[in-house]
């Protein structure tokens, strides 16, 4: 509609046009005063919340009070303590902060040790002039001390001791050692026996059931030929070697000896089911596990009784 449109209206409908016009221009403008006016509170009300924090203090900008808190300082005692077994009440009575105090509770649950005063110096956020005024006052328990400190009070043995603890002393070239009755302690007295071949020789002499001569003893790998001259055989050591009844004894029980083994066993076995008890190990000689050498080896561990 132009203006030109306007006057052709009679004069009631320009007067309600005009009044209509009229209306909306106060409706729009007063809705642009309302939206101004609410934006105006609202940013002084966000005004009003806002915090201000100060050294010391915490409030509101608001003048309606508001709760705030302070941590106090706390003055701290000094006295004599131990870092290993002070509770919490006194940690923090020497000034040390609550989580310092969680700090050293963590480290002893996980075994840690404060073994010297200069230990606890490293523990976190613990200042310089903390741990100056704290160290006189820090008294570690001798139970928490290093084991090493009991060798400062613990008596010297003399050095001569020592060494005949270590080294046992030797016979003489013209003194021996009867084979088939020393121990170990015996053993390690002939030059060249230690204890690892004073072993060998009581595992070896139980499993052949005695030693009948001296060069047996080379059967041990390794062993020192040298020292073959300081054993002895009496008659009466060779004549108390344990016999093998081979007559009697099972394939297993057999084997068990260094001299016999699986294959003489079984053969021994073999023999005695087709022909009946052994009286002799000659009878063996026709089996191929039987040599000259294992028979003449074998004679002084066998016995025939049935």
């Amino acid at each position: 509609m132009t203006i030109k449109d306007f006057f052709y209206f009679n004069k009631s409908d320009r007067k309600a046009l005009i009044f209509l016009l009229t209306v909306g221009i106060c409706a729009t403008a007063l809705f642009f005063l309302l939206s101004d006016e609410e934006k105006t509170t609202t940013g002084g009300s966000d005004r009003d919340t806002v915090f201000v924090q100060e050294p010391g203090r915490l409030y509101h900008s608001s003048s309606q009070p508001v709760a705030y808190y302070r941590v106090e300082g706390r003055q701290a005692e000094l006295f004599p303590f131990d870092p290993n077994t002070a509770d919490s009440t006194d940690l923090l009575r020497l000034g040390l902060q609550p989580w310092q105090v969680r700090n050293i509770y963590k480290y002893r649950a996980a075994g840690g040790v404060y073994r010297k005063a200069s230990d606890f110096a490293r523990l976190y956020g613990l200042t310089r002039k903390q741990y100056l005024a704290m160290e006189p006052y820090i008294h570690i328990s001798s139970d928490y001390l290093p084991a090493s400190t009991l060798a400062a009070n613990t008596a010297q043995t003399p050095e001569l001791e020592r060494d005949t603890v270590r080294f046992p002393i030797k016979i003489k070239s013209t003194e021996h050692v009867a084979l088939n009755a020393a121990d170990t302690s015996m053993l390690k007295k002939v030059p060249g026996i230690g204890s690892y071949f004073a072993r060998q020789i009581v595992n070896y002499r139980t499993r052949l059931g005695g030693f009948y001569n001296t060069r047996q003893l080379l059967e041990i790998e390794n062993f020192p030929e040298e020292a073959l001259t300081y054993f002895s055989l009496p008659p009466r050591d060779a004549s108390q070697i344990h016999r093998l009844p081979i007559n009697k004894l099972s394939i297993n029980q057999l084997k068990r000896h260094p001299y016999m083994g699986y294959y003489r066993a079984r053969a021994i076995a073999d023999y005695r089911r087709l022909k009946g008890p052994i009286h002799r190990l000659e009878d063996l000689g026709m089996l191929k596990d039987f040599t000259p050498e294992a028979i003449e080896r074998l004679k002084p561990y066998v016995s025939f009784e049935e």
